[in-house]
Protein backbone atom coordinates (compact mmCIF):
# COMPACT_ATOMS: atom_id res chain seq x y z
CA UNK A 1 0.00 0.00 0.00
CA UNK A 2 1.17 3.53 -0.83
CA UNK A 3 0.21 6.32 1.55
CA UNK A 4 -0.38 9.78 0.09
CA UNK A 5 -1.44 13.22 1.33
CA UNK A 6 -3.62 15.76 -0.47
CA UNK A 7 -2.89 19.41 0.34
CA UNK A 8 -5.99 21.49 -0.39
CA UNK A 9 -9.64 20.43 -0.46
CA UNK A 10 -11.10 22.97 -2.84
CA UNK A 11 -12.60 22.19 -6.25
CA UNK A 12 -9.62 20.21 -7.57
CA UNK A 13 -8.60 18.69 -4.23
CA UNK A 14 -12.06 17.32 -3.52
CA UNK A 15 -12.12 16.00 -7.09
CA UNK A 16 -8.83 14.15 -6.54
CA UNK A 17 -10.17 12.53 -3.38
CA UNK A 18 -13.39 11.63 -5.21
CA UNK A 19 -11.58 10.03 -8.16
CA UNK A 20 -9.18 8.08 -5.94
CA UNK A 21 -12.08 6.83 -3.82
CA UNK A 22 -14.62 6.02 -6.53
CA UNK A 23 -12.11 4.34 -8.84
CA UNK A 24 -9.91 2.73 -6.18
CA UNK A 25 -10.02 -0.77 -7.65
CA UNK A 26 -9.11 0.23 -11.21
CA UNK A 27 -6.44 2.64 -9.98
CA UNK A 28 -4.87 -0.10 -7.86
CA UNK A 29 -4.71 -2.40 -10.89
CA UNK A 30 -3.03 0.27 -12.99
CA UNK A 31 -0.61 1.36 -10.28
CA UNK A 32 0.07 -2.23 -9.19
CA UNK A 33 -0.38 -0.91 -5.63
CA UNK A 34 -3.27 0.14 -3.43
CA UNK A 35 -3.24 3.91 -2.91
CA UNK A 36 -4.51 5.22 0.43
CA UNK A 37 -5.17 8.86 1.30
CA UNK A 38 -3.72 9.27 4.80
CA UNK A 39 -4.06 13.05 5.17
CA UNK A 40 -6.08 15.87 3.65
CA UNK A 41 -4.63 19.27 4.56
CA UNK A 42 -7.11 22.15 4.87
CA UNK A 43 -7.70 24.92 7.38
CA UNK A 44 -11.48 24.54 7.21
CA UNK A 45 -13.70 22.11 9.10
CA UNK A 46 -15.69 19.43 7.26
CA UNK A 47 -18.05 17.93 9.86
CA UNK A 48 -19.96 14.93 8.60
CA UNK A 49 -17.61 14.35 5.68
CA UNK A 50 -16.87 10.66 4.95
CA UNK A 51 -13.19 11.71 5.06
CA UNK A 52 -13.48 13.56 8.38
CA UNK A 53 -10.82 11.45 10.08
CA UNK A 54 -8.26 12.22 7.38
CA UNK A 55 -8.36 16.01 7.71
CA UNK A 56 -5.47 17.84 9.33
CA UNK A 57 -4.45 21.48 9.72
CA UNK A 58 -0.82 20.53 10.31
CA UNK A 59 1.57 20.50 7.37
CA UNK A 60 4.28 19.18 9.70
CA UNK A 61 2.20 16.04 10.31
CA UNK A 62 2.49 15.27 6.59
CA UNK A 63 6.12 16.36 6.29
CA UNK A 64 7.31 14.28 9.23
CA UNK A 65 5.38 11.11 8.44
CA UNK A 66 7.80 8.66 6.77
CA UNK A 67 4.89 6.55 5.49
CA UNK A 68 3.69 9.33 3.18
CA UNK A 69 5.55 8.81 -0.09
CA UNK A 70 3.56 11.12 -2.42
CA UNK A 71 2.09 14.55 -1.73
CA UNK A 72 -0.56 16.09 -3.98
CA UNK A 73 -0.49 19.91 -3.93
CA UNK A 74 -3.75 21.45 -5.16
CA UNK A 75 -3.88 24.60 -3.02
CA UNK A 76 -2.87 26.98 -5.79
CA UNK A 77 -0.82 30.17 -5.62
CA UNK A 78 2.80 30.50 -4.51
CA UNK A 79 2.37 30.97 -0.78
CA UNK A 80 2.56 28.61 1.05
CA UNK A 81 2.58 26.12 -1.85
CA UNK A 82 6.17 26.78 -2.90
CA UNK A 83 7.54 26.34 0.62
CA UNK A 84 5.48 23.21 1.24
CA UNK A 85 6.39 21.55 -2.06
CA UNK A 86 10.08 22.36 -1.69
CA UNK A 87 10.19 20.95 1.84
CA UNK A 88 8.33 17.78 0.76
CA UNK A 89 10.84 17.14 -2.03
CA UNK A 90 13.75 17.78 0.33
CA UNK A 91 12.17 15.34 2.79
CA UNK A 92 12.13 12.55 0.20
CA UNK A 93 8.50 12.74 -0.94
CA UNK A 94 7.48 12.90 -4.61
CA UNK A 95 5.06 15.70 -5.44
CA UNK A 96 2.17 15.97 -7.91
CA UNK A 97 0.63 19.38 -8.53
CA UNK A 98 -1.96 21.14 -10.67
CA UNK A 99 -0.55 24.54 -9.68
CA UNK A 100 0.42 26.38 -12.89
CA UNK A 101 1.55 29.48 -11.02
CA UNK A 102 3.99 27.39 -8.99
CA UNK A 103 5.38 25.46 -11.97
CA UNK A 104 5.69 28.59 -14.14
CA UNK A 105 7.58 30.50 -11.44
CA UNK A 106 9.59 27.78 -9.68
CA UNK A 107 9.59 24.75 -11.99
CA UNK A 108 13.32 24.65 -12.75
CA UNK A 109 14.27 24.86 -9.07
CA UNK A 110 11.78 22.21 -7.95
CA UNK A 111 12.70 19.84 -10.79
CA UNK A 112 16.35 20.19 -9.80
CA UNK A 113 15.59 19.25 -6.18
CA UNK A 114 13.50 16.28 -7.37
CA UNK A 115 16.33 15.09 -9.62
CA UNK A 116 18.91 15.45 -6.84
CA UNK A 117 16.77 13.31 -4.52
CA UNK A 118 15.74 10.80 -7.21
CA UNK A 119 12.08 11.81 -6.84
CA UNK A 120 9.29 12.83 -9.16
CA UNK A 121 7.79 16.30 -9.51
CA UNK A 122 4.86 15.88 -11.91
CA UNK A 123 2.38 18.50 -13.15
CA UNK A 124 0.28 17.19 -16.04
CA UNK A 125 -2.79 19.02 -14.69
CA UNK A 126 -1.04 22.43 -14.66
CA UNK A 127 -1.73 22.95 -18.38
CA UNK A 128 -5.01 22.12 -20.07
CA UNK A 129 -6.75 20.51 -17.09
CA UNK A 130 -7.65 17.01 -18.24
CA UNK A 131 -6.04 17.37 -21.70
CA UNK A 132 -2.91 15.18 -21.93
CA UNK A 133 -0.15 17.57 -23.07
CA UNK A 134 2.87 17.35 -20.72
CA UNK A 135 3.43 13.62 -21.33
CA UNK A 136 2.98 13.83 -25.12
CA UNK A 137 5.55 16.63 -25.41
CA UNK A 138 8.05 14.97 -23.07
CA UNK A 139 7.54 11.41 -24.35
CA UNK A 140 5.48 10.87 -27.49
CA UNK A 141 6.94 13.80 -29.42
CA UNK A 142 10.45 13.43 -28.00
CA UNK A 143 11.88 12.44 -31.42
CA UNK A 144 10.78 15.80 -32.86
CA UNK A 145 12.27 19.24 -32.73
CA UNK A 146 9.33 21.35 -31.62
CA UNK A 147 9.06 24.13 -34.17
CA UNK A 148 6.18 25.96 -32.50
CA UNK A 149 3.47 25.66 -29.86
CA UNK A 150 0.32 27.77 -30.08
CA UNK A 151 -2.93 27.37 -28.29
CA UNK A 152 -6.13 28.53 -26.68
CA UNK A 153 -5.06 27.96 -23.11
CA UNK A 154 -7.80 29.60 -21.06
CA UNK A 155 -11.39 28.39 -21.08
CA UNK A 156 -12.88 31.51 -19.46
CA UNK A 157 -11.63 33.90 -22.13
CA UNK A 158 -12.56 31.44 -24.86
CA UNK A 159 -16.10 31.24 -23.47
CA UNK A 160 -16.35 35.05 -23.44
CA UNK A 161 -15.07 35.41 -27.01
CA UNK A 162 -17.35 32.60 -28.24
CA UNK A 163 -20.41 34.34 -26.79
CA UNK A 164 -19.32 37.63 -28.37
CA UNK A 165 -18.89 35.92 -31.75
CA UNK A 166 -22.05 33.79 -31.74
CA UNK A 167 -24.53 35.89 -29.80
CA UNK A 168 -23.25 39.43 -30.24
CA UNK A 169 -22.96 39.89 -26.47
CA UNK A 170 -20.68 42.64 -25.19
CA UNK A 171 -17.50 41.79 -23.27
CA UNK A 172 -19.00 43.17 -20.04
CA UNK A 173 -22.23 41.15 -20.35
CA UNK A 174 -20.40 37.96 -21.25
CA UNK A 175 -17.96 38.33 -18.36
CA UNK A 176 -20.92 38.72 -15.99
CA UNK A 177 -22.46 35.54 -17.43
CA UNK A 178 -19.15 33.66 -17.07
CA UNK A 179 -19.01 34.69 -13.41
CA UNK A 180 -22.62 33.62 -12.87
CA UNK A 181 -21.90 30.19 -14.40
CA UNK A 182 -18.75 29.74 -12.33
CA UNK A 183 -16.33 29.96 -15.26
CA UNK A 184 -14.82 33.24 -14.06
CA UNK A 185 -13.74 34.31 -10.58
CA UNK A 186 -15.15 37.34 -8.83
CA UNK A 187 -11.79 38.95 -9.63
CA UNK A 188 -11.30 37.73 -13.21
CA UNK A 189 -7.97 39.46 -13.88
CA UNK A 190 -5.89 36.25 -14.10
CA UNK A 191 -8.09 35.07 -16.96
CA UNK A 192 -9.14 38.20 -18.87
CA UNK A 193 -5.75 39.94 -18.60
CA UNK A 194 -3.99 36.84 -19.98
CA UNK A 195 -1.93 35.91 -16.90
CA UNK A 196 -3.31 32.36 -16.69
CA UNK A 197 -2.52 31.67 -20.36
CA UNK A 198 0.92 33.20 -19.85
CA UNK A 199 1.79 30.77 -17.07
CA UNK A 200 0.69 27.82 -19.20
CA UNK A 201 2.67 28.80 -22.31
CA UNK A 202 5.71 29.33 -20.04
CA UNK A 203 5.41 25.74 -18.79
CA UNK A 204 5.01 24.36 -22.32
CA UNK A 205 7.94 26.42 -23.62
CA UNK A 206 10.19 25.37 -20.74
CA UNK A 207 9.34 21.71 -21.34
CA UNK A 208 9.68 21.83 -25.13
CA UNK A 209 12.92 23.78 -25.29
CA UNK A 210 14.66 22.72 -22.08
CA UNK A 211 15.17 26.10 -20.36
CA UNK A 212 12.89 27.93 -17.96
CA UNK A 213 10.81 30.77 -19.33
CA UNK A 214 9.52 33.09 -16.62
CA UNK A 215 6.09 34.79 -16.89
CA UNK A 216 7.64 38.25 -16.51
CA UNK A 217 9.62 37.63 -19.72
CA UNK A 218 6.46 37.18 -21.80
CA UNK A 219 4.62 40.12 -23.38
CA UNK A 220 1.04 39.50 -22.26
CA UNK A 221 -2.19 41.15 -23.38
CA UNK A 222 -5.72 40.14 -22.39
CA UNK A 223 -9.13 40.51 -24.03
CA UNK A 224 -10.54 43.49 -22.12
CA UNK A 225 -10.20 45.81 -25.13
CA UNK A 226 -12.02 43.49 -27.56
CA UNK A 227 -15.35 44.92 -28.74
CA UNK A 228 -18.17 43.61 -30.91
CA UNK A 229 -16.78 45.81 -33.69
CA UNK A 230 -13.50 43.85 -33.58
CA UNK A 231 -15.41 40.55 -33.64
CA UNK A 232 -17.34 41.67 -36.72
CA UNK A 233 -14.19 42.88 -38.49
CA UNK A 234 -12.54 39.51 -37.76
CA UNK A 235 -15.49 37.84 -39.52
CA UNK A 236 -15.16 40.23 -42.46
CA UNK A 237 -11.45 39.38 -42.65
CA UNK A 238 -12.31 35.67 -42.71
CA UNK A 239 -11.75 34.47 -39.18
CA UNK A 240 -12.38 34.79 -35.47
CA UNK A 241 -10.72 36.42 -32.46
CA UNK A 242 -9.00 34.08 -30.00
CA UNK A 243 -6.65 34.61 -27.06
CA UNK A 244 -3.49 32.77 -28.10
CA UNK A 245 -0.35 31.73 -26.28
CA UNK A 246 2.43 31.15 -28.81
CA UNK A 247 6.11 30.22 -28.70
CA UNK A 248 8.69 29.33 -31.33
CA UNK A 249 12.45 28.83 -31.39
CA UNK A 250 14.43 31.21 -33.60
CA UNK A 251 17.63 30.45 -35.53
CA UNK A 252 19.71 32.26 -32.89
CA UNK A 253 18.22 29.89 -30.27
CA UNK A 254 16.20 32.65 -28.66
CA UNK A 255 12.49 32.23 -28.10
CA UNK A 256 9.70 34.30 -29.55
CA UNK A 257 6.86 34.02 -27.05
CA UNK A 258 3.70 36.05 -26.59
CA UNK A 259 0.17 35.91 -25.17
CA UNK A 260 -2.37 38.14 -26.92
CA UNK A 261 -5.65 38.20 -28.86
CA UNK A 262 -5.20 37.24 -32.51
CA UNK A 263 -7.28 37.06 -35.66
CA UNK A 264 -7.27 33.36 -36.60
CA UNK A 265 -8.33 32.20 -40.04
CA UNK A 266 -11.41 29.98 -40.23
CA UNK A 267 -9.13 27.39 -41.87
CA UNK A 268 -7.05 27.08 -38.70
CA UNK A 269 -7.59 24.00 -36.52
CA UNK A 270 -7.87 26.37 -33.55
CA UNK A 271 -10.66 28.49 -35.06
CA UNK A 272 -13.41 26.05 -34.05
CA UNK A 273 -12.23 25.53 -30.47
CA UNK A 274 -15.15 27.20 -28.70
CA UNK A 275 -16.77 27.79 -25.32
CA UNK A 276 -14.72 26.61 -22.31
CA UNK A 277 -12.64 24.19 -24.38
CA UNK A 278 -8.89 24.49 -24.92
CA UNK A 279 -6.93 23.60 -28.03
CA UNK A 280 -3.14 23.28 -28.14
CA UNK A 281 -1.26 22.88 -31.42
CA UNK A 282 2.26 21.44 -31.30
CA UNK A 283 4.17 21.74 -34.57
CA UNK A 284 6.94 19.14 -34.82
CA UNK A 285 9.54 18.95 -37.57
CA UNK A 286 8.63 15.30 -38.21
CA UNK A 287 4.97 15.05 -37.17
CA UNK A 288 3.73 18.36 -38.52
CA UNK A 289 0.79 19.80 -36.60
CA UNK A 290 -0.66 17.79 -33.70
CA UNK A 291 -3.65 19.31 -31.87
CA UNK A 292 -4.77 18.46 -28.32
CA UNK A 293 -8.37 19.37 -27.54
CA UNK A 294 -10.62 19.14 -24.51
CA UNK A 295 -11.88 20.83 -21.37
CA UNK A 296 -9.06 22.91 -20.00
CA UNK A 297 -10.40 23.14 -16.47
CA UNK A 298 -13.06 21.77 -14.16
CA UNK A 299 -13.14 19.59 -11.09
CA UNK A 300 -13.05 16.06 -12.53
CA UNK A 301 -11.03 16.64 -15.75
CA UNK A 302 -8.25 18.29 -13.72
CA UNK A 303 -8.50 15.70 -10.94
CA UNK A 304 -8.19 12.95 -13.54
CA UNK A 305 -4.85 14.37 -14.71
CA UNK A 306 -3.63 14.71 -11.11
CA UNK A 307 -4.50 11.09 -10.33
CA UNK A 308 -2.77 9.91 -13.51
CA UNK A 309 0.40 11.58 -12.20
CA UNK A 310 -0.06 9.89 -8.82
CA UNK A 311 -0.25 6.52 -10.59
CA UNK A 312 2.90 7.42 -12.53
CA UNK A 313 4.69 8.26 -9.28
CA UNK A 314 3.72 4.92 -7.76
CA UNK A 315 5.00 3.07 -10.82
CA UNK A 316 8.27 5.01 -10.86
CA UNK A 317 9.47 4.97 -7.26
CA UNK A 318 12.70 3.23 -8.24
CA UNK A 319 12.99 4.51 -11.81
CA UNK A 320 12.46 8.27 -11.82
CA UNK A 321 10.54 9.70 -14.78
CA UNK A 322 12.69 12.07 -16.83
CA UNK A 323 11.04 15.46 -16.70
CA UNK A 324 13.48 18.34 -16.45
CA UNK A 325 14.57 21.74 -17.71
CA UNK A 326 17.43 24.10 -16.89
CA UNK A 327 17.23 27.57 -15.39
CA UNK A 328 16.50 30.32 -17.92
CA UNK A 329 18.25 33.64 -18.45
CA UNK A 330 17.34 37.27 -19.05
CA UNK A 331 18.42 37.20 -22.72
CA UNK A 332 16.68 33.89 -23.59
CA UNK A 333 13.46 35.53 -24.78
CA UNK A 334 13.56 37.89 -27.74
CA UNK A 335 11.99 41.33 -27.42
CA UNK A 336 8.47 41.01 -28.84
CA UNK A 337 8.98 44.29 -30.72
CA UNK A 338 11.36 42.38 -33.01
CA UNK A 339 8.65 39.90 -34.03
CA UNK A 340 7.38 40.08 -37.61
CA UNK A 341 3.61 40.30 -37.77
CA UNK A 342 0.64 41.75 -39.64
CA UNK A 343 -1.79 43.85 -37.62
CA UNK A 344 -5.49 44.63 -37.66
CA UNK A 345 -6.12 48.27 -36.82
CA UNK A 346 -9.42 49.98 -35.94
CA UNK A 347 -9.43 53.75 -35.85
CA UNK A 348 -11.67 56.81 -35.67
CA UNK A 349 -11.30 59.49 -38.37
CA UNK A 350 -13.00 62.63 -39.64
CA UNK A 351 -12.81 61.76 -43.35
CA UNK A 352 -12.34 58.09 -44.23
CA UNK A 353 -11.30 58.74 -47.84
CA UNK A 354 -8.58 61.17 -46.82
CA UNK A 355 -7.61 58.94 -43.89
CA UNK A 356 -7.09 55.94 -46.18
CA UNK A 357 -4.76 58.03 -48.35
CA UNK A 358 -2.73 58.97 -45.27
CA UNK A 359 -2.71 55.36 -44.02
CA UNK A 360 -1.40 54.09 -47.37
CA UNK A 361 1.31 56.74 -47.39
CA UNK A 362 2.49 55.52 -44.00
CA UNK A 363 1.96 51.74 -44.34
CA UNK A 364 2.01 51.16 -48.07
CA UNK A 365 -0.56 48.62 -49.24
CA UNK A 366 -3.21 47.74 -46.64
CA UNK A 367 -6.45 45.75 -46.80
CA UNK A 368 -9.48 47.74 -45.71
CA UNK A 369 -12.25 45.90 -43.83
CA UNK A 370 -15.94 46.75 -43.69
CA UNK A 371 -18.82 45.78 -41.39
CA UNK A 372 -22.53 46.50 -41.31
CA UNK A 373 -23.72 49.38 -39.14
CA UNK A 374 -20.24 50.76 -38.64
CA UNK A 375 -20.17 53.95 -36.60
CA UNK A 376 -19.64 57.22 -38.40
CA UNK A 377 -15.91 57.88 -38.78
CA UNK A 378 -14.92 54.27 -38.06
CA UNK A 379 -12.26 52.70 -40.23
CA UNK A 380 -10.49 49.30 -40.08
CA UNK A 381 -7.65 47.75 -42.04
CA UNK A 382 -5.00 45.02 -41.97
CA UNK A 383 -1.34 45.92 -42.51
CA UNK A 384 1.37 43.96 -44.27
CA UNK A 385 3.91 41.94 -42.29
CA UNK A 386 6.64 43.96 -40.58
CA UNK A 387 8.48 44.23 -37.28
CA UNK A 388 6.28 45.20 -34.35
CA UNK A 389 8.69 48.04 -33.59
CA UNK A 390 8.10 49.48 -37.06
CA UNK A 391 4.35 48.95 -36.72
CA UNK A 392 4.32 50.85 -33.43
CA UNK A 393 6.23 53.74 -34.99
CA UNK A 394 3.83 53.93 -37.94
CA UNK A 395 0.79 53.84 -35.65
CA UNK A 396 2.25 56.72 -33.65
CA UNK A 397 2.71 58.57 -36.95
CA UNK A 398 -0.98 58.04 -37.76
CA UNK A 399 -1.97 59.56 -34.43
CA UNK A 400 -0.19 62.80 -35.42
CA UNK A 401 -2.41 62.88 -38.53
CA UNK A 402 -5.55 62.89 -36.35
CA UNK A 403 -6.26 59.20 -36.97
CA UNK A 404 -7.25 57.97 -33.51
CA UNK A 405 -6.26 54.33 -32.97
CA UNK A 406 -9.06 52.50 -31.12
CA UNK A 407 -7.61 48.98 -31.06
CA UNK A 408 -4.99 46.75 -32.66
CA UNK A 409 -4.97 42.94 -32.87
CA UNK A 410 -2.23 40.74 -34.30
CA UNK A 411 -2.90 38.42 -37.25
CA UNK A 412 -2.06 34.83 -36.27
CA UNK A 413 -0.38 32.60 -38.85
CA UNK A 414 -1.87 29.39 -37.46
Amino acid sequence: MVEIAVMGYGVVGSGVVEVLTNHAENISKRAKEQINIKYILDLREFPGSPFETKFTKSFDAILNDPDVKIVVEVMGGLNPSYDYVKRCLEAGKSVVTSNKELVAAKGAELLKIAQKNNLNFLFEASVGGGIPIIRPISQCLAANDVVEIAGILNGTTNFILTKMIREQMTFEDTLALAQKLGYAERNPAADVEGFDACRKICILASLAYGRHVYPEQVHTEGITKITLADVEYAAAWGGVVKLIGQVRMMEDEKLQIIVCPMFISRDSQLANVDDVFNGIMVRGDSTGDVVFYGRGAGKLPTASAVVADVIDCVKHFKARKYLYWEEGSEDYVEDYLLNNVAMYVRAKVEDDVQAMKEIQKVFGKVTRLFRKNAECGEIAFVTGVMQEKELAEKLTQLETLEIQIQNTIRIGDL
